[in-house]
């Protein structure tokens, strides 16, 4: 008969012993990370330079008498600051996440009584009894078990549970993985069987505790966009400053006004203070998350958007991730001939094949957590429900486990009438041999079969069949006369569209990696299905613990699969190719994903069957887990980044004439042209401009035909600055003719103003549209799908009407009306300031993007 569930002599801890150990050792728990405090997290993040100029920008509006403007400026730095205080506190949820999967319930035995405890009261020496379906509480040493398997897979990555077998008090402790260990580790999942198990780590000393250690000391990657955008306003604001002052002290010096230098001053600062970086910053950040929401697609940290457009290196978990991580019944082999269950699903299964499914189904448990007999269950009620082959009126008298000795298991039934016992077996098929007594040829023919299949990357059972008269049951299986029946071919499948995913990350120089815990050749035949590249070549786990910094940092330039790893091994893959330069995405869904995951520059967790500890510790969460979702992401970041950059050269081109035009009076000792009333119009044309309609701008064609941009290359370089520039002083010099030719023709100051200011609007409305492409015309710039920038130039145009011809509007402007000739010169000169470098194709040249 059965086994019973744990031996009589176990009394385990007694209340009073188990009381001491919980105040000694603490519970069994991870510490919570230590929360920062409101004041901290406030003043970190009000040293982020944009939101002291933002700060600046208001206190100037303010002292100047522009209240509105300044009122609307410091809220716009409230809803930052909430923004990133909320993400502050979010980013915290990783330990919590890892403390709350860590601390199940458990079944222990005190004082030789079972008793249901919470995980966290669970001490050292405490006895368990697990059993199917259980979280394993602590890490524990194995003082008897029954067919017991564990899904490891949160600690270790693999999607096959692994078997266990009794401690027999020598072996020393070893890391998770791996068959016959007498090791259960807190975390995992028991899909079969039972045991009993003495624990033997608690609370941050178990394997998870390691991990919840090495997320505590990894730093976040602070983003090459907010580096650069940060290195370019502090240049904004420098130069600002340090006009600001030349404008005070020429127009005090030279006119003896030094009060209205110093308005001046304060005027052409708020010209050339960037304010626009943030709006711009904020909203491709916040409009790219929704975009990638639509895609299914989740955004925890939004400049990792960016980023992921940059990334060089794309390193990938092969299980859950490239694989759906679910065992699928692929083929049968029975009598000789072998059965393709992939292909022929739909079609009844032929009847040589119906033994080998009945008896595989006898030799698994009937209601399997077992992913494996899932799908034995799973075949059978879809080829076998209507025939002789399922035996529901059987009786289970006798299961004999599998042992370090023998990869195989059986059950003992008892037939429905009672005159014989059925015996069914599986296992390793060179245990299954060895229980049916082949011979060295019929264990040959079988090898080969079983070659033929594993070629295809299957995992194999073999199958056997036994029947027995006597009552008395034998004490080893091998008593049996087994004979052969066939062998179960079992796959992990590819998602779908994972090739055509990797193949376009090929196209746009993107390299992918292979990181799994599981078996080299298993890794190579998913990267031949999915088109990897160079997968003859590997590196195991044992051969990386050998390797020094700089030979991992060499070996990991050419080869692609890393097999048989473990997690502390996968952080130490993610750091070396950061050491080489790369830019790196890692993709994980597991427990032992997360310190990886947070210490690469964009960790992508997959959100249906990852962790909660792996989305928390990621920057992109994969809503439905599909693999060519990070494809939309790279080039949606590619798209972010591409229009940032145009954004950012307007930003800088259509401040150019708007300093020029402010200090061009002073130095000549003219009329001033701009007042801070103009400026706050013409910031309502470039404030939506600059973010809005360069953000909905769609991709260049050949975003994903080219290499990622180099690390070395700026948001705001050479070229830009050259071509920003260039731009800005062709719209100066036009908008200065225009006025000094207006004062020429004996145009009063007012009449000069308004031709000036109406020529600047037009000439910054063709700015936006010469600057939303870099490969069409400007005519072919009006793109239909980007209705932004209708609005924009609708609003602009309907905007200046209403202050040219609304007298109350006008008057407040300081300016005259334009009649037709007059509008005629405006939109020619101001179109004209522009169009000449486009026609010119002057960007193309200087290969700007």
């Amino acid at each position: 008969m059965e086994k019973k569930t744990e031996p009589e002599d176990i009394v385990g801890l007694s209340e009073e012993d188990a009381s001491k150990r919980l105040k000694e050792a603490g519970y069994n728990e991870l510490p919570s990370q230590k929360k920062q405090g409101f004041l901290p997290i406030m003043f970190n993040i009000l040293r982020e330079p944009m939101l002291l100029l933002l700060l600046g920008s208001g206190l100037i509006y303010f002292f100047v008498g522009e209240i509105n403007d300044a009122l609307m400026l410091l809220f716009f730095v409230l809803v930052v600051v909430g923004i990133t205080f909320y993400q502050e506190r979010k980013s915290e949820r990783a330990l919590e996440a890892l403390k709350n999967l860590s601390s199940p319930r458990a079944l222990v035995i005190r004082d030789g009584k079972q008793k249901r405890i919470p995980g966290r009261e669970v001490v050292p020496d405490d006895i368990l009894i697990i059993r199917e379906g259980d979280r394993v509480p602590a890490d524990c040493v194995l003082l008897f078990c029954s067919n017991l398997l564990v899904d490891e897979s949160l600690l270790t990555g693999e999607s096959i549970a692994v078997r266990k077998s009794e401690w027999d008090g020598k072996t020393p402790n070893v890391s998770p993985g791996g068959d016959d260990l007498p090791f259960v580790y807190s975390g995992t999942l028991v899909v079969q069987g039972h045991g009993i198990a003495r624990v033997t780590s608690t609370g941050i000393h178990t394997e998870m505790g390691g991990i919840g250690r090495a997320l505590e000391a990894i730093s976040g990657e602070e983003t090459l966009l907010k580096k650069e955008t940060g290195l370019i306003v502090r240049n904004f604001a420098i130069g600002g400053l340090v006009l600001c002052i030349f404008v005070v002290v020429a127009y005090g010096l030279t006119r003896g006004d030094w009060l209205n230098g110093l308005l001046a001053g304060l005027s052409l600062s708020m010209a050339l203070l960037p304010e626009e970086f943030s709006v711009v910053l904020l909203i491709f950040m916040s409009m790219g998350a929704w975009r990638m929401s639509k895609r299914h697609v989740l955004t925890r940290k939004m400049p990792a958007i960016e980023t992921l457009g940059s990334a060089t290196v794309l390193c990938v978990d092969k299980t859950g991730t490239l694989t759906v991580n679910r065992m699928i019944l692929s083929s049968l082999f029975a009598k000789g001939e072998y059965y393709d269950a992939d292909k022929n699903g739909h079609l009844p299964l032929p009847e040589k094949f119906h033994e080998l499914l009945e008896f595989g189904y006898l030799a698994s448990q009937k209601d399997p957590f077992d992913p494996v007999e899932k799908e034995i269950k799973n075949g059978t009620e879809k080829f076998l429900c209507d025939t002789e082959h399922v035996h529901q009126n059987w009786k289970l008298v006798r299961e004999y486990p599998l042992s370090k000795n023998l990869l195989a298991l059986s059950n003992v039934w008892e037939s429905y009438d009672r005159r014989k016992h059925v015996i069914a077996a599986k296992g390793a098929p060179e245990a299954i041999a060895e229980l049916c007594h082949m011979d060295g040829e019929q264990k040959k023919e079988l090898m080969f079969h079983v070659q033929k299949m594993a070629d295809k990357g299957q995992r194999l059972l073999g199958v056997a069949k036994s029947g027995f008269i006597d009552d008395i049951l034998p004490d080893k299986q091998h008593d049996f006369k087994f004979e052969f029946i066939g062998l179960l071919g079992f796959v992990d499948p590819v998602r779908p569209g994972v090739s055509e995913a990797l193949a376009e990350c090929y196209s746009a120089g993107i390299r992918v990696i292979m990181i799994t815990g599981d078996y080299p050749g298993t890794a190579q035949h998913i990267a031949r299905q999915i088109g990897l590249k160079d997968p003859e070549r590997f590196i195991t786990g044992t051969e990386l613990s050998g390797m020094s910094q700089q030979e991992l940092q060499e070996m990991i330039r050419t080869v692609n699969i890393f097999a048989r790893v473990v997690p502390e091994q996968k952080l130490a893959i993610v750091n070396a190719l950061k050491a080489n330069g790369e830019v790196v995405a890692m993709t994980g869904d597991g427990v032992n994903d997360a310190p990886a995951l947070k210490s690469a520059h964009i960790g992508i967790a997959m959100g249906m069957r990852g962790t909660d500890v792996a989305r928390e510790s990621s920057a992109i969460v994969l809503l439905n887990d599909d693999f060519s979702s990070i494809v939309a992401a790279v080039r949606l970041g590619r798209r972010i980044f591409d229009n940032l950059k145009k954004a950012v050269t307007y930003i800088f081109s259509v401040h150019v004439p708007i300093a020029g035009i402010a200090l061009f009076p002073i130095l000549l000792k003219l009329p001033l042209i701009l007042l801070p009333a103009h400026i706050a119009f013409l910031e309502l044309i470039i404030d939506p401009a600059c973010s809005t309609v360069f953000e909905a701008e769609p991709e260049e064609k050949n975003i994903m035909n080219r290499p990622p941009r180099n690390l070395k290359e700026r948001l705001f370089g050479k070229e830009s600055f050259y071509c920003g520039l260039l731009q800005g002083i062709s719209v100066l010099a036009v908008v200065v003719v225009v006025f000094v030719l207006a004062l020429y023709l004996g145009k009063g100051e007012t009449e000069a103003r308004t031709l000036t200011f109406a020529t600047l609007v037009i000439a910054n409305l063709t700015l936006i549209v010469a600057n939303l492409s870099w490969s069409k015309s400007i005519l072919g710039s009006f793109n239909p799908e980007n209705t932004a920038l209708r609005f924009v130039i609708i609003g602009a145009l309907s905007t200046l009407v209403l202050v040219l011809y609304v007298p109350a509007l006008r008057n407040l402007f300081h300016f005259s009306v334009l009649h037709y000739d007059d509008m005629l010169i405006v939109f020619i000169a101001g179109i004209l300031s522009v169009a000449w470098f486009k026609l010119l194709d002057i960007r193309s040249k200087m290969d700007i993007g």
